[in-house]
């Protein structure tokens, strides 16, 4: 079942565009599981092998770089993030609502729970 859910997750943060970054918060909400903030994080944190999820997009609600220790190198989450051109200052997204990507606001949630079945 966790595998299952983790897939889900993955298939959100593999949309997440350049540039913008969501939280664990918006994928759970997203994927109907509102309260499921921290299996979102779990997710990730078991992602960091799999180069085809751009794990570094994805923050705390106030855009801090929670996730950070599971990259490979201290400063490596926030290099991606700057490479995309996201200023990032003590572990921290600036400017977080101008670079806050919502799934729900850029994505059809009911084709996309459609297609997971």
């Amino acid at each position: 079942m966790a595998s299952e859910f983790f897939d889900r997750v993955y298939k959100v943060v593999r949309l997440i565009p350049e540039g913008k970054v969501t939280t664990y918060g918006h994928i759970a909400r997203f994927l109907g599981a509102g309260r499921s903030a921290r299996v979102v994080g779990y997710a990730m944190n078991a992602s960091h092998n799999d180069l085809s999820i751009p794990a570094h997009r994805v923050v705390n609600r106030i855009g801090v770089l929670t996730g950070k220790h599971f990259f490979k190198g201290s400063a490596l989450m926030q290099e991606l993030l700057e490479s995309e051109g996201i200023t990032v200052v003590e572990d921290q997204v600036q400017d977080f609502k101008e670079h806050l990507w919502d799934p729900i606001e850029y994505l059809n949630q009911e084709e996309f729970l459609e297609d997971l079945f």
